[in-house]
């Protein structure tokens, strides 16, 4: 299967493949100008299409991690993922039945943008969304609004679900695991318990309505400076503020996306 482009622009653009694992959906997303949405983006992407879309009904990868320390009583929640950085080595790791553990440099570096989470931790009220310490880190400024699209959804709690402690203890290191953002039908969770980034899961790709209407067409033969430069420049039309000079050159770059 390749790319399914199952969210046309009007905000964010979206796709997704089905049939690879997570190192090689995530290069093929990334060489579409995709890239791997965060929390915040992907809440944002289901209060965008709705509660019967299936992005909303069907769950895939997120930007974040969860890392397991032996002898901690808690899971860091990171947003500054090890796996993001190395994911041909994570996904390897766990072909080889391995845990993907993590260099000190990276969990360093993880640690600066993360929150820690009981492994008691009990399902979040979605009506506390907007006030708990755990989704407002997770999804943001969409926290409050998620919580509400959960609720019109019948949703009442959102569980967060990890690895046991007594099998973190057990690992000679801290490991990190992707987290999975579940779908509705699995109350929106987040997974971090999956140590399967090799099987065929989904793995969703997202992109600005600029980037998308820029993507180069097969007789496109712009490069990569020319996109950016005429994505600043559309950012212009859509703000209302493009000079008439640049009038001629917008219509000369439009002509190559025919």
């Amino acid at each position: 299967m390749t790319i399914v482009n199952d969210i046309k622009p009007r905000g964010t653009d979206s796709a997704y493949v089905n049939d690879k694992p997570f190192d090689e959906a995530k290069a093929e997303l990334e060489k579409a100008h995709y890239h791997i949405p965060s929390l915040e983006e992907n809440a944002q992407l289901r209060i965008q299409e709705g509660k019967d879309a299936y992005v909303s009904r069907n769950g895939n990868w997120v930007k974040e991690d969860f890392l397991y320390v032996p002898g901690k009583d808690k899971v860091i929640f990171t947003k500054n993922s090890p796996i993001m950085l190395h994911p041909k080595e994570a996904t390897q790791a766990h072909r080889d039945g391995k845990e993907f553990y993590v260099s000190q440099e990276d969990l360093d570096e993880a640690l600066t943008n993360s929150i820690e989470i009981p492994y008691s931790q009990k399902p979040i009220p979605t009506n506390r969304f907007g006030q708990d310490e755990i989704t407002l880190f997770a999804f943001g400024d969409n926290a409050k609004s998620y919580g509400e699209f959960l609720k019109d959804a019948k949703i009442n709690e959102m569980p967060i679900v990890s690895a046991s402690k007594d099998y973190a203890d057990k690992q000679s290191q801290t490991f990190a695991r992707k987290l999975w953002f579940r779908g509705l039908g699995g109350r929106s969770g987040l997974g971090g318990c999956s140590g399967s980034l090799h099987s065929d899961y989904r793995s969703r790709g997202v992109r600005s309505e600029v980037a998308s209407a820029t993507e180069p067409h097969e007789n496109f033969s712009g490069n990569e400076s020319e996109i950016i430069k005429y994505s600043q420049i559309l950012s212009n039309v859509r703000n209302g503020s493009l000079p008439n000079s640049q009038l001629e050159e917008v219509i000369g770059f439009l002509d190559k996306l025919r």
